[in-house]
C-alpha cells in the first residue's frame, strides 16, 4: 500500500489526502490510510502540510535525492509494480490463526 501512495503521489508532486486515496485506487478505510500515512511521513519519505481543512501531501524527493541517499527513491519505485501487483494477505487471517499463539483478554476466573 505504501509503496503504491508513493508511487502514485510522485508524479502528482502534492495531492490532497482524499483524492490520493481515490487516485491510487485504494479500497482501504481511511483509518488504515491514515496509518500509512503516519509510517511514511515518520520515515521522511512524504511531507504533509495543512491548508485550512485540508492535508496536502507531497513526497519529499529532494531530500530523498540528497547527497546522503542518492538513487534510493528509483531504486525502491523500480520495484514497486511487482510489489503492488502482489496479492496481500492478512498475517492475521481466520484460517492461518495458530491456536498456540492467541491470547484472549478475557478476566481470570
Amino acid at each position: 500500500m505504501r509503496l503504491l501512495v508513493v508511487q502514485t503521489l510522485l508524479p502528482l508532486g502534492s495531492s490532497p489526502c482524499n483524492d490520493l486515496h481515490h487516485a491510487a485506487g485504494l479500497t482501504i478505510s481511511r483509518s488504515t490510510f491514515s496509518h500509512h500515512q503516519k509510517i511514511l511521513r515518520e520515515a521522511g519519505v512524504i511531507h504533509e502540510r495543512i491548508n485550512g481543512a485540508r492535508r496536502i501531501l507531497s513526497v519529499r524527493t529532494e531530500d530523498l535525492q540528497a547527497p546522503r541517499f542518492p538513487g534510493l527513491l528509483d531504486l525502491v519505485l523500480a520495484d514497486a509494480p511487482k510489489v503492488a501487483a502482489a496479492p496481500t494477505t492478512s498475517r492475521f487471517h481466520p484460517t492461518k490463526v495458530d491456536p498456540g499463539r492467541v491470547r484472549t483478554f478475557l478476566p481470570r476466573r
